[in-house]
């Protein structure tokens, strides 16, 4: 049954990422936005909690590590996205499994087979190729910094989650600690961000001025296209609801998995949801691959299914 549950949360986390993708093209604000997914399922899981009247137990309060881990990662893989290559940085971020297994090895004991340790070896051979592509320098690497990070903070959240399983905590009040914790540091952020605006706004408005009769007194100049206007408050929080909706749907599913399977090989099902971002890279973005990057991808991939099916 954990086998089923893993593979809805793969295909949940894999819309969440090409719905991050799309949206880290549009003029809109990043942390607003990802306050809207977080507020959005602190209300779903609120709701949810109430209504099957679950349990409050201290163990929910693991929802505060899961909640700021989440909150490094999901910024990590949007700014990923932003800057990088959509398919790299998707490829990057699905190696959370190496994490999970090192860390629930020594935290729990859980040890890999033979074939485990394969597919891991698969998997690091797959990450020297890419790295090694004909087209990719660390200029061509942009980007993937972020996945890595997200890659490391995903699998403390994995991890995390699967410590609240262990310790018995209803699943919606831990979701809903995790996803109020999210949002009050998006708040906090975009807060910051405006003020620092308005700061820089008011900075420039001065020098602006003084360079008015200057440009007054030279031939006029073709001025560059406007930037397209950002998108008002109510329209960033609306949208970014929407994309929360998959955000939690796949943690709905992920938690029953980490309580019914094995911690890394939970972890390495979910991230197969790379399929999807990969699939969506190549024919919505027209995105081409060189054949090292493919081979790369292609061992990153099969180490993955090889934990799912070998282990």
């Amino acid at each position: 049954m954990w086998l089923a549950y893993a593979s809805l949360a793969a295909v949940c986390f894999g819309l969440r990422g090409i719905l991050y993708q799309w949206t880290s093209r549009r003029p809109i604000e990043r942390n607003l936005m990802l306050l809207g997914v977080y507020l959005s399922g602190a209300v779903v899981a609120a709701a949810a909690a109430v209504a099957l009247g679950q349990s409050w137990s201290p163990a929910v309060w693991t929802g505060l590590v899961m909640g700021f881990f989440s909150f490094v990662s999901n910024a990590s893989m949007y700014r990923g996205f932003a800057v990088g290559k959509a398919s790299l940085v998707a490829v990057f971020t699905a190696l959370t499994p190496i994490v999970v297994v090192a860390v629930s090895y020594v935290r729990w004991g859980e040890k890999l087979n033979g074939w485990q340790a394969l597919s891991f070896a698969v998997i690091v051979a797959g990450i020297v190729l890419i790295r090694y592509s004909n087209e990719l320098s660390w200029r061509g690497l942009r980007g993937v910094e972020w996945a890595l990070l997200a890659m490391v903070t995903f699998g403390i959240t994995d991890l995390a989650s699967k410590q609240a399983m262990l310790w018995n905590a209803d699943k919606w009040p831990t979701l809903f600690v995790m996803y109020a914790t999210g949002a009050v540091l998006f708040c906090v952020l975009w807060f910051i961000g405006r003020a620092r605006e308005r700061a820089a706004g008011e900075r420039s408005a001065a020098k602006l001025e003084a360079a008015v009769s200057a440009v007054r007194s030279k031939p006029a100049r073709a001025e560059p296209p406007p930037r397209p206007p950002v998108w008002p408050v109510a329209k960033t929080l609306a949208w970014g609801a929407v994309v929360g909706i998959s955000n939690i749907s796949g943690m709905m599913f992920i938690l029953p998995a980490f309580q019914l399977g094995v911690t890394g090989l939970v972890s390495a099902v979910v991230a197969t949801n790379v399929l999807l971002v990969l699939l969506y890279a190549r024919f919505a973005l027209k995105e081409r691959w060189t054949l090292k990057e493919m081979a790369g991808m292609a061992c990153a991939l099969a180490g993955v299914f090889g934990l799912r099916l070998l282990g």
